[in-house]
């Protein structure tokens, strides 16, 4: 049976949904400041410096893209479950396993190969010349990063950060298996579609799908405003 107009918007304003809906925006939020902490310093030493292991690390980096995200949550839950790192992050309040600090773990580690990948690509086509210019005037590396080379980077940290978003908000399978999937507890708005498809209530699992749409939507036109501007 296909949901009416009326039976969505019923939907959107029931207690399942708004829980996901805000569940899914704060920890998708939470997730891509994360991310964009780790992706930018990543992508410019990945970009700008050789170290022995170089390609180690873009390797490592890069896992997560070719996995499923039922085998990295997988692996997420074997990292944090009954492991001396679980234990250790446990004992300082850190407990991501069925726990909503599980859900931004998941995106976490899923959307950061994404915007590392973007952002690397990003300081490979900025001029380094503009860098060794600033360190030439007495910069520090650190002070020439923040000054000369984020600014710069400008379009491509835009990009980043609504790709990032834009996973975090539809991570399914990372989070399905390391924070649980519990009903409105851990419920972000994949889990609510996977779980009223599972029961059977097609209009629940279809309002939940038009509302990601509806935020990947509304991120991708605020980022070509906001690029049109740049």
């Amino acid at each position: 049976m296909v949901p009416t107009f009326e039976d969505i918007m019923t939907n959107i304003w029931s207690d399942e949904m708004q829980l996901s809906l805000r569940l899914s925006l704060l920890t998708g939020l939470v997730s891509t400041v994360l991310v964009m902490l780790f992706a930018l310093p990543i992508g410019y030493a990945l970009s700008r410096l050789d170290f022995w292991g170089k390609g180690v690390v873009k390797t490592i980096i890069d896992l997560p893209v070719a996995f499923p995200e039922l085998v990295l949550g997988l692996c997420l839950l074997l990292l944090f479950g009954k492991t001396p790192i679980g234990k250790a992050l446990s004992s300082i309040g850190l407990d991501f396993v069925f726990t909503k600090k599980g859900i931004v773990a998941a995106q976490f580690f899923t959307a950061l190969p994404y915007s590392v990948r973007i952002m690397k690509s990003t300081f490979d086509y900025i001029n380094p010349r503009m860098e060794f210019v600033s360190r030439s005037l007495g910069y520090t590396q650190f002070e020439t990063f923040l000054r000369v080379s984020i600014p710069l980077a400008g379009s491509g940290i835009l990009a980043s950060t609504v790709i990032a978003f834009a996973r975090c908000i539809g991570t399914f399978g990372t989070v399905l298996i390391l924070a649980g999937g519990s009903y409105m507890r851990t419920e972000t708005l994949p889990i609510t579609l996977y779980l009223n498809i599972s029961y059977g209530n097609m209009g629940m699992a279809l309002t939940s799908g038009i509302l990601l749409i509806g935020v990947s939507f509304i991120a991708i036109f605020i980022f070509e405003k906001t690029e049109a501007k740049l």
